[in-house]
């Protein structure tokens, strides 16, 4: 299958949207029909974003094949509802690691080893080839990704075209940029600018005190880029305001593109609106038009409705979420999205309270969970704000409060139950406190003698059996299922009798019957919690069953409130 490329920049400032830009255009080609994917090149020397302080760095996203990215790769996966794989993110990093292992080989043959052309050419040959597309593996067709933008499996024009959109992280002009735009130069060369063109996301500032659009910022980018032989072929303009044609005719004529090639990208309502605004600006058209490649009528339909359902609710909820990452907030990006995505299936606004859980404790839950529908604790690591996760799961449980625990949530709501139900006062995680007499949560066997923390936690998916008597196999509706991973403990499989005595269900095991990976509490009206990172699967337009549940017992839980 022939491949076309797309390559997309960013220029003047950080934080312009590259990443949605890139996977609106993605959801707007794939509602033509055509099979997308997508890579982020990030120019940091880490090898992945595994290390990195979530605070820093925001989310560290996981990939079905096991791999941590960054978080732009939850946008993709969220936008194109594809599966992507460990060759989806790239690091400055990742590149050099294996140039120089090659050379401790001595693959090159004495020779000097340079930039250009070995570390150009490891870009260059990390660059999306076709057939790499992972799909995914046991998930059921009603919620499933590996579809196109019609709902419906497979596509016209996918065997005859596969599109590849390629993100370089960082602003032009930036030095740990150069080698990634130097292979995009060189891969324009070796393939054909007709198979591979660039956007280019910049900005066009408002002086609010002359009342005027500034192009300068714009044409200076682009000459940047056209200093390193790279003329861009479309560009988009993050704008506070409406771009007029006098802007547009400007920005055409110095950056050298047709005028209608020059778009706006203005802030929306719902982020999801964007492909519908880009297709109001034309850019999957301009983009064929650039690439020589037909540009069918798109099939939007569930994409609009989805975004209305989402712009309308008939109700609204809110979700205390209880974490330590909270000052950035895309620490939980996927979480939130996922909260988001499980209102629009119940039609309702999702309304997040961020708690600091260095700040709860057993005399204050009161008072800051006031008003609360529903309690969710997600992953993280560390003993940092641990007991106030903890005062958070219990009141959760004692209260009645719709609760959902993902990761370290699940575990620490184990070790709160063991303490307070079963009675063993100082259970712990044995990561935590290593002398507790009850180390209810335990490494995993085989990650004994692992030594290094990068790439070397439980990653993934993996399977895992549900019971049948369980909410969580009613809302999944199958007994199968399979999860994304990110986890070093476990559940200790010497507690287990004494939490089920005492009324937890270990509603779900993993096949070989080693892991606990989701518990629930048949008395309370809605406490469900997962080894799992479920919120990695979440689509807008396929909301994950786990979240859907949550905020509908959530709803629940606020019309008992309101008429009790």
């Amino acid at each position: 299958m022939p491949v076309k490329y797309v390559f997309v920049t960013g220029g003047v400032v950080s934080g312009l949207g590259k990443g949605i830009t890139a996977a609106s255009l993605g959801r707007l080609l794939k509602a033509r029909g055509y099979h997308v994917t997508m890579q982020k090149f990030d120019p940091y020397i880490n090898i992945d974003p595994g290390t990195m302080n979530p605070v820093q760095h925001g989310e560290v996203f996981v990939t079905e094949d096991g791999v941590e990215t960054d978080l732009d790769l939850g946008h993709y996966e969220r936008f194109i509802d594809e599966n992507l794989t460990k060759n989806s993110n790239v690091t400055t990093g990742k590149v050099y690691w294996t140039v120089l292992t090659k050379e401790r080989r001595g693959d090159f043959g004495g020779g000097t080893v340079q930039v250009i052309p070995h570390i150009t050419d490891e870009i260059k040959s990390r660059f999306h080839r076709s057939g790499e597309r992972t799909l995914p593996d046991g998930e059921p067709a009603s919620w499933g990704v590996g579809q196109n933008g019609s709902g419906k499996e497979g596509s016209q024009e996918s065997d005859d075209m596969e599109i590849a959109i390629i993100e370089v992280g960082g602003t032009v002009g930036d030095i740990e940029s150069q080698p990634f735009l130097e292979a995009i130069r060189q891969f324009q060369h070796d393939v054909g600018r007709e198979n591979a063109i660039l956007i280019h996301v910049t900005l066009v500032p408002y002086l609010k005190v002359s009342e005027e659009l500034k192009t300068k910022p714009t044409q200076a980018s682009v000459k940047d880029l056209q200093g390193m032989g790279i003329q861009p072929d479309i560009i988009v303009c993050r704008s506070e305001l409406p771009l007029d044609d006098g802007i547009r005719s400007k920005i055409a004529q110095f950056c050298n593109v047709p005028k209608n090639h020059v778009l706006q990208n203005l802030d929306v309502e719902v982020l999801y609106e964007l492909p519908l605004v880009m297709e109001q600006e034309h850019l999957a058209e301009v983009a064929c038009e650039s690439l020589r490649i037909p540009c069918p009528e798109p099939d939007l339909t569930e994409w609009s409705s989805m975004i209305e359902s989402w712009k309308h609710p008939q109700k609204q909820v809110t979700v205390a979420l209880v974490g330590k990452y909270i000052s950035l907030h895309d620490a939980y990006i996927s979480v939130v999205e996922a909260l988001k995505h499980g209102g629009v299936a119940n039609h309702a606004s999702v309304s997040i309270r961020w708690v600091d859980s260095e700040t709860v404790n057993d005399r204050n839950a009161a008072e800051i969970f006031d008003g609360v529908n529903g309690i969710l604790v997600p992953g993280g690591f560390g003993s940092r704000g641990i007991e106030g996760k903890i005062s958070a799961i219990r009141w959760a449980r004692t209260h009645g409060i719709p609760f959902l625990g993902l990761c370290l949530g699940m575990q620490m709501a184990i070790v709160e139950f063991a303490r307070d139900v079963v009675g063993y006062r100082d259970a712990h995680t044995a990561e935590l406190d290593p002398d507790t007499s009850h180390p209810v949560i335990h490494l995993m066997p085989d990650q004994n003698g692992v030594e290094d923390i990068g790439g070397t936690l439980r990653l993934g998916s993996y399977p895992c059996i549900l019971d049948k008597t369980s909410k969580a196999y009613g809302l999944y509706g199958q007994e199968t299922i399979h999860e994304r991973h990110r986890h070093r403990y476990e559940v200790n499989n010497d507690y287990r009798q004494a939490l089920t005595e005492h009324g937890m269900k270990l509603s779900g095991i993993s096949p070989d019957g080693r892991i606990v990976e989701m518990i629930e509490i048949p008395d309370h009206p809605w406490f469900v919690a997962t080894q799992a990172h479920p919120e990695f699967k979440s689509r807008p337009n396929r909301p994950h069953p786990l979240f859907s549940g949550f905020i509908e017992a959530a709803l629940k839980n606020q019309l008992y409130y309101q008429y009790d």
